[in-house]
């Protein structure tokens, strides 16, 4: 993974020592809160209902034991013994102290992590796929790309003040595991006709008030030309984004406004331009970074064998793990989905376990993932029955990847000051009513996610199952929402009808797997099955 240079850190000490002097600043009176509140943006902190909320960078959610071990540190000297993993691969905390703020960046900095550009008007952290430099699909580790665009989109002049916020990911194989096309930018690396390999842009895809899917506007941009494409991209939307209607500012309704053809129009203007600029970093840069994601000194000879006499051993490796690129490894992924618990939370202990277990047994190295889990990315399978018996031992062996049980909710109406409703308490309840291994095991891939809000946090327009909390004349009340998926078949999904309260959408919820069980053929997950049979069958069951 990438270690700082002395830029890195001297640009992140540097903004720990200007915010401490912001924020003795504040709380001396000096700066008011309109003042102070675009200066604590620009450093991850939110103001919400009952506390401050920092928010720390993950880029492209990969971590090493070092780093992990300090997230646990934090959640138990600053906050309440514990830390929320997000949808965007980062860590979020939400019960901070204002005049903590300082040593917590202080602490971050000291290995090599920061809160800038997690909130604001920004390009935020750079995502990408969760099992990148261990998957067996991928063409080549997306990573070293994600890392570039890391340093250009950090402290860019230019983009610092976008009309909106901005996203984007970067992904290498077919199999979709970062929403890419639901990114302002998506990035997917592609093998041309000639054999070579370079990027495939999507531009405009989103999720919030207006979801929309990332068309295609380019098919093949050469590695040495990726950022400078990405430049051209956002130059057209900073130019003519809208900063008038907040609704209306991201860059989907731009390409949507203008079109697919003019905006790409527009963007190849700019880019011939900028190739005449020089801009692109030189090669030398990218191989220097690339050099900090090679592959670890994994073994080659390695037995493929498990022994799966242990029953719930064996569920968990059929339900948490996948095919790594090395025979005799295997990619492992931790829930933090225990039935009844909060989606994407863990304890300080916790946190601090799975750092061990890393450095134990992953070459010191996780990954936080898009679902709000914890990925360990190259585990010896010879090692891997040792490795859930200590996850089990800590309550972190639920075997439930990919099923009901696996639910995204975003923190709602229990912390965020801009939804809804609550989505705990629905996510909660329906890991209860789902709890149970054989009733997931009945039902099969089934991606549920519930968002607070209309801001989709998390992700309900790309659940096959979503779920969104609304304000109904100062009541809750959620919208149930079908057909959505994330992967390389992106499709959003559809209201079905009036909402209802918290045990009506629980309800809905098992009546809409039940029609799904009634009618399916075999082979189909629900979101197959939904696409043959259509809407009609569920509203029927839903509504009487």
């Amino acid at each position: 993974m990438y270690k700082y240079d002395q830029y890195d850190q001297q640009m992140v000490d540097t903004r720990v020592a200007e915010f401490r002097d912001q924020v003795k600043r504040r709380l001396a009176g000096d700066l008011t809160e309109d003042q102070f509140r675009p200066l604590r943006l620009q450093n991850g902190l939110y103001l919400q209902l009952h506390a401050y909320m920092l928010r720390v960078a993950v880029p492209y959610g990969t971590l090493n034991s070092t780093q992990m071990t300090m997230l646990g540190d934090i959640a138990d000297k600053y906050d309440r013994g514990y830390g929320h993993f997000t949808t965007r691969q980062n860590i979020q905390y939400n019960w901070i102290k204002l005049e903590d703020t300082p040593d917590i960046l202080a602490d971050l900095a000291s290995v090599e992590m920061h809160a800038i550009q997690t909130s604001g008007n920004c390009i935020r952290n750079i995502s990408s796929d969760q099992y990148a430099g261990a998957a067996a699909d991928e063409l080549i580790d997306p990573r070293p790309y994600a890392e570039l665009l890391r340093q250009w989109s950090s402290f860019h002049p230019e983009f610092l003040t976008l009309p909106r916020k901005f996203k984007i990911a970067v992904i290498a194989s077919e199999t979709d595991r970062a929403a890419m096309k639901l990114h302002d930018i998506g990035i997917r690396m592609v093998r041309n006709d000639a054999g070579e390999i370079g990027a495939r842009f999507y531009v405009g895809g989103g999720m919030g008030r207006t979801p929309m899917i990332a068309p295609v506007i380019r098919e093949f941009v050469p590695l040495d030309q990726l950022i400078t494409y990405s430049e051209a991209c956002l130059r057209v939307y900073n130019r003519y984004g809208r900063r008038d209607n907040k609704y209306k500012a991201r860059i989907k309704i731009l390409v949507h406004e203008l079109g697919k053809e003019e905006y790409t129009r527009q963007v190849e203007e700019e880019f011939a331009h900028l190739m005449s600029q020089g801009i692109e970093p030189p090669l030398a840069e990218l191989e220097r970074i690339k050099q900090y994601f090679v592959d670890p000194a994994l073994e080659t000879g390695l037995s493929d064998d498990l022994d799966l006499t242990d029953p719930d051993f064996r569920l968990w490796v059929e339900r948490n793990c996948q095919e790594h690129k090395q025979a005799g490894y295997i990619i492992a992924t931790v829930s933090l989905k225990p039935v009844g618990g909060i989606p994407g939370d863990a304890s300080a202990d916790q946190i601090r376990l799975m750092a061990q277990l890393a450095k134990d047994y992953s070459f010191d190295e996780l990954r936080v993932t898009h679902a709000q889990n914890i990925v360990f990315p190259h585990v010896k399978k010879a090692d891997l029955y040792t490795l859930w018996q200590k996850l089990d031992e800590a309550g972190l062996s639920t075997a439930n990847l990919d099923t009901v049980g696996d639910i995204i909710a975003c923190p709602g109406l229990d912390y965020c000051s801009l939804a809804n409703a609550r989505s705990i308490p629905v996510a909660q309840k329906i890991s209860e009513r789902f709890g149970s291994a054989e009733k997931q095991a009945e039902i099969g891939e089934l991606k549920l996610k519930i968002s607070g809000c209309i801001n989709a946090c998390g992700h309900h327009h790309a659940g096959h199952i979503g779920i969104l909390g609304v304000d109904r004349k100062g009541v809750e009340n959620y919208q149930l929402l079908l057909g959505g998926s994330e992967g390389a078949d992106t499709s959003l999904g559809k209201i079905t009808g009036p909402g209802f309260d918290e045990d009506g959408i629980v309800d809905a919820v098992e009546k809409a797997t039940q029609v799904y069980l009634s009618n399916r053929e075999d082979g189909e997950r629900f979101l197959d099955t939904y696409r043959r049979i259509g809407m009609d069958p569920f509203k029927e069951a839903i509504y009487g």
